[in-house]
């Protein structure tokens, strides 16, 4: 039996591996490889998976992983901000999709049981693929992304009353009064325990294990809290992925968690491989062909049912019409949990054969078709709303105030919600550097409002958001979105409205570089590259290695890595700030009190008194270059300044009036 699982897990490994190789070449979403895995190795194709029970266990640890890691970044305080949308806007989309569909299976000739039946399953969605690419697109916290996440639980917390609705429709003998009973101690039961491991238990339990300062005991400390309240929660009648994200939760508030997820990342990421494997291994080819047409129908009145519902309750929640969009084709598709419940639907006679393999095709192949939906779901919002739709349903029931953005010119434009772009947008408030934030999630953009920062909502793909940022006027534009599309998008929007503006674009892979620098990017900051440059730099620093030393490693370092973006030439020839590394350029007000007003460049002795060297002078709107000694300072100068920072602080008390040693 041990060979065979492992026999079984070295196909998967084989199979995925070619499949994702190729679907990468093709930019096509890597779950949609697991999918095919699972299809093609599947008992109703080439059949070559013999222990299907062990993959399903193995596919089981991969959504515990998935749920628990999810817990741990979301933790309990958001998950008590949103539980308006969890337990309003869940019921919402679960009650109205139920029973769209039992309306729907009139048409199918199925009893009022199945139907009834069909419609809670239809209802749920899937929770390890939509938060696996929510959360690989970096949009788990964003204002859409947190409806979806309620939702979702929600939905995985109706599990344990399903697995009761189906056992009374099963047998007509069930206390009911006891079940729900018995259901809501466990209810209590689970939210105390969560309360209380959140606030104290398991933050004490894990600073406890971490002064130990072992790395291996750590790690299995934090499985075993993970296994052990899945274990707790499954036992009590609920799911194993559940108790796996109460798990994630209950230490979401610990200093640890961090650390936690790092670790368990590639955990999550091969077992929840198997997840999507196992799914695909339930398609059966032959009977999709034998009723594709009642297949397809089927697909696509699930899919326009639950887009419709899930969007409609997004609108409710105060979505604007694009997050509407969103959250619709996110929550399209049948969840895994349905299976558990189709499973016992065919056991106790609620659902037919036929019905169980309709369902199981439908439910696959609606899984298969989320990636491509949620990938296009903002253009394809885009492209709706240039119909003349009405202002509430564009705007949202409850939509953000209005505010008129000043006529800025030579400006800053911040573009995106990522921490780097509001940490900047923080930096820039606090020196008074005029700028405008746009950022595409109406939370944020409401909170910035309320703090009086000025900042748009929207997507900055779009022309008339950016126009209304007046990025056509800005001197520097910082393009910090997470998707690489996205920003290469907004690069050459702002490029063709601009061609003057500085475009600072953030990117994570070097590979990036190449397409934003030919769409308009002035420069390019490749994250991780320069991530560990710096931190490289600190190391050598440490080791007192000589600044000049230093700067040439580091510019090595640049080139071997960016290749044809940097200057070579410029690299390996000896330049004055390899010298004199601390060199600057500064640009210093001539205040009206200071002693170099109404005096030469000759009679202040800058140079003398300061070492610095003045490089031009704006006056208004002139720019003065190399002046010559006679020239005479005048109050509201800006003086140009090249100097290390010493020789520059000398300078400035001269400028603003203060006494300037010559010692």
């Amino acid at each position: 039996m041990e060979m065979m699982i492992l026999k079984d897990i070295v196909i998967i490994f084989a199979l995925s591996t070619l499949v994702n190789l190729l679907f990468t070449k093709l930019r096509i979403p890597t779950i949609l490889g697991y999918l095919m895995t699972g299809i093609v190795a599947g008992p109703h194709l080439l059949g070559l998976i013999s222990s299907e029970h062990n993959i399903e266990l193995l596919a089981e640890i991969g959504v515990i992983f998935l749920l628990f890691t999810i817990g741990m970044e979301f933790s309990l305080k958001h998950l008590l901000k949103i539980r308006r949308i969890v337990f309003f806007g869940g019921l919402l989309q679960v009650s109205f999709t139920a029973a769209l569909v039992y309306l729907t299976s009139y048409f199918y000739n199925m009893t009022w049981q199945s139907g009834l039946f069909i419609g809670f399953l239809a209802a749920l969605s899937s929770s390890a693929l939509v938060l696996k690419l929510l959360q690989e697109r970096s949009e788990l916290t964003s204002n859409y992304g947190r409806t979806v996440l309620g939702i979702l639980i929600f939905q995985d917390m109706l599990l344990v009353p399903l697995l009761l609705f189906t056992n009374l429709l099963g047998d007509d003998s069930i206390d009911l009064t006891n079940e729900l009973l018995i259901l809501t101690l466990k209810a209590t039961l689970i939210i105390g325990l969560v309360y209380v491991g959140n606030k104290w238990l398991l933050p004490r339990l894990l600073h406890f294990i971490a002064m130990a300062k072992n790395q291996e005991l750590f790690m299995m400390s934090i499985f075993l809290i993970c296994f052990a309240i899945a274990l707790l929660t499954y036992s009590m009648g609920m799911s194993l992925a559940f108790g796996a994200f109460l798990a994630g939760l209950m230490i979401s508030e610990s200093q640890y968690s961090h650390n936690a997820f790092g670790n368990l990342i590639p955990f999550k990421d091969t077992f929840t491989s198997f997840f999507f494997v196992s799914i695909g291994m339930l398609l059966d080819l032959n009977f999709v062909m034998d009723n594709i047409s009642l297949v397809i129908i089927s697909v696509l009145l699930v899919v326009l049912i639950k887009t419709f519902i899930a969007g409609g309750t997004g609108f409710i929640l105060g979505h604007t019409f694009r997050g509407t969009v969103v959250i619709g084709l996110a929550l399209c598709q049948v969840g895994e949990f349905s299976f558990v419940l189709a499973k016992m639907g065919l056991q106790y006679e609620i659902l037919s054969g036929f019905y169980y393999q309709l369902f199981l095709a439908v439910t696959v192949i609606t899984m298969a078709m989320t990636p491509f939906l949620m990938n296009i779901s903002l253009p394809f919002a885009n492209v709706l709303l240039k119909l003349p739709l009405p202002k509430l349903l564009v705007e949202g029931m409850f939509p953000l105030r209005e505010i008129e953005i000043p006529e800025y010119r030579n400006h800053l434009v911040i573009i995106g919600k990522d921490p780097s772009a509001l940490k900047l947008s923080i930096m820039a408030k606090h020196y008074n550097i005029p700028h405008v934030s746009i950022i595409f999630d109406p939370a944020l953009v409401k909170e910035k409002l309320n703090k009086g920062d000025i900042a748009v909502y929207g997507d900055a793909v779009n022309e008339p958001i950016l126009l209304k940022a007046h990025v056509d006027k800005a001197d520097v534009v910082v393009v910090s979105v997470g998707d690489m599309i996205a920003a290469m998008a907004i690069t050459d929007k702002v490029n063709k409205l601009n061609s003057s503006a500085h475009i600072i674009v953030r990117a994570k892979l070097i590979e990036n570089m190449e397409h934003l620098y030919n769409l308009g990017a002035d420069q390019v900051f490749p994250e991780k590259l320069e991530i560990a440059i710096n931190l490289f730099h600190r190391i050598l620093a440490k080791k007192l290695y000589p600044q000049r030393k230093i700067q040439r490693m580091l510019s090595h370092i640049r080139s071997m890595n960016l290749g044809d973006f940097t200057d070579k030439d410029i690299i390996n020839r000896p330049s004055i700030l390899d010298e004199l590394s601390n060199i600057t350029i500064s640009a210093i007000t001539v205040e009206e009190k200071s002693t170099a007003n109404g005096k030469s460049l000759y009679q202040t002795e800058l140079r003398k008194k300061t070492g610095a060297t003045l490089l031009a002078i704006k006056r208004g709107t002139e720019i003065i270059e190399h002046p010559e000694p006679d020239i005479v300072f005048q109050g509201k100068d800006i003086a140009y300044i090249l100097g290390n920072p010493e020789q520059v602080n000398l300078a400035g008390e001269m400028f603003s009036g203060e006494a300037v040693s010559t010692e």
